[in-house]
């Protein structure tokens, strides 16, 4: 089968399509043909990390059906549509543990169906889990045109919350997140935030921030934050490290909260896959929870891909489509 593999270098890593044996379901695990997979942000840094060792499967979601089921699997079956999230998405073939996949209705095309997993599973575990987001609470998502963004818009819609803030610096993907319908839109380039949030909130601030910037808008952030606000950050697209106000953090009884995949246990990281299932489900059955696609490629143009997503110029996601008559 063709997959994409990352070989290291001395100043960062190659993408490159090669031949590899295509897999055998053990006992316990599913083999799935790969009609579409996602690209995320955080795989361009795994490529450029990539110094040393042996070449390493590449992506991270994958969207597809069901080829073959090791023994010991139930309730699945040749055929099943499904997105699934674990490592070596982009492929042909991948296996996965049954935990890993979610069901996907038969009229969610590929393309679209491929840019969900990730995402949702990780906007879920943000929004959900930690942020622990409850019926008619405000939230403010940063870098609202990410992938990651517009899922935490649309699971905090679907899950019951009262107002959404969006924030961008760009004045063109304000516009584009409007068309949406998205209704408050910041555009931080031109407003200040704190002054913006206040004023849509009648001076009382968010329950939630949903955070991929860090360091570069984090006091901000804070201040933005009502009495027993949650921020939890995802992403540090603008810095690393940031200036905690103390006085604010105590008087306002804040938390602070860090999300990542990886220092998770397997386990762990296949609970959040079902917790995102148990409550999303029913959503995307209904066609409540979709991205929009800024641009597809087929898998051998990777590196076209890559280099596009650098550029930052997209809103939604970018997706590669491993079986192009069928996306």
């Amino acid at each position: 089968m063709k997959a994409v593999r990352i070989f290291p270098g001395a100043e960062g890593g190659t993408l490159k399509l090669v031949d590899v044996p295509t897999p055998v379901p053990a006992a316990g695990q599913i083999l799935v043909r790969v009609r579409a997979s996602g690209l995320n942000r955080g795989e361009i840094n795994i490529v450029k990390r990539a110094r040393e060792g042996h070449p390493l499967p590449a992506g991270v979601e994958f969207a597809g059906e069901v080829a073959a089921v090791g023994a010991e699997v139930s309730g699945w079956g040749a055929g099943d549509r499904v997105i699934g999230h674990g490592n070596g998405g982009q492929a042909e073939y991948v296996l996965a543990d049954p935990l890993a996949l979610i069901r996907v209705p038969g009229t969610l095309p590929w393309v679209q169906a491929a840019a969900l997993p990730n995402v949702l599973i990780t906007a879920h575990d943000a929004l959900i889990t930690n942020g622990q987001l409850k019926p008619g609470e405000t939230v403010l998502v940063n870098a609202a045109s990410s992938g990651i963004g517009l899922a935490a818009i649309q699971i905090a819609r679907a899950m019951g919350a009262g107002m959404v803030i969006a924030t961008s610096r760009s004045a063109a993907k304000v516009e584009q997140l409007r068309q949406l319908g998205i209704e408050h839109v910041i555009d931080i380039s031109r407003q200040d935030q704190l002054e913006a949030v206040m004023k849509l909130t009648g001076n009382r601030g968010v329950d939630i921030v949903i955070d991929s910037v860090g360091g570069t808008v984090f006091e901000t952030n804070l201040q933005c934050l009502a009495v027993k606000g949650r921020l939890v950050n995802i992403g540090r697209l603008g810095s690393s490290t940031a200036a905690i106000n103390l006085e604010l953090l105590w008087l306002r009884r804040l938390k602070l909260i860090g999300v990542t995949f990886r220092t998770r246990t397997e386990a762990e990281r296949l609970a959040c896959v079902q917790a995102c299932a148990n409550d999303l489900v029913p959503h995307l059955n209904a066609g409540r929870l979709s991205l929009p696609i800024d641009r597809s490629y087929p898998l051998e143009d990777i590196a076209q891909a890559h280099a596009y997503m650098e550029t930052d110029q997209h809103i939604g996601k970018i997706v590669l489509t491993v079986d192009q008559a069928s996306a």
